[in-house]
């Protein structure tokens, strides 16, 4: 039933994405994951919707607008936020540990992580696209693997950074 119900919703969300993508900002594939991830959040709290076709287009919309509303309130720096023009020989010194521990603890992580981080934290400064080509995996999916794999950092680099601050 509900392999049925998503194989039958598949084009139509394909569509509604395509056609609300350009006005939200955002990638169709990105929108159409997160109407994926709510269809399946209803399926397993009160089963499929009554009306499928009419809740995923809401779904579309409502995702497109929410999308729109984050885009507004996100501001761009107009410089770069880290003035590194003062930069004694100590401060380069204890920056480029930081990043050594950085991309050793991104070495260190789970699965496909060390190549994601890798790729985020290249200096080639390539687009999700081009990411998620090189790693083999659908652009919508690039941005919750990265949630992941950032959480995973985050775990790791915790007790060094808390070791860090109580010799400081």
């Amino acid at each position: 039933m509900t392999h049925q119900l998503l194989t039958t919703l598949r084009p139509l969300l394909a569509a509604e994405a395509s056609a609300e993508a350009y006005a939200s900002g955002t990638e169709p594939g990105d929108l159409e994951q997160a109407v994926w991830l709510r269809l399946l959040e209803l399926l397993d709290s009160s089963g499929p919707p009554v009306d499928p076709q009419r809740w995923l287009r809401r779904a579309v919309r409502s995702e497109a607008r929410r999308t729109r509303r984050t885009a507004r309130r996100e501001q761009s720096y107009g410089a770069d936020p880290v003035d590194e023009s003062d930069r004694g020989p100590e401060q380069a010194a204890l920056t480029a540990a930081r990043y050594r521990a950085l991309h050793d603890a991104v070495r260190r992580l789970p699965g496909r992580c060390p190549r994601l981080l890798g790729a985020l934290l290249s200096p080639k400064d390539l687009t999700y696209r081009e990411i998620a080509g090189e790693l083999g995996i659908s652009q919508g999916s690039l941005g919750p693997e990265r949630s992941r794999c950032l959480g995973c950092l985050r775990r790791l680099l915790t007790p060094e950074v808390a070791a860090l601050e109580a010799r400081g």
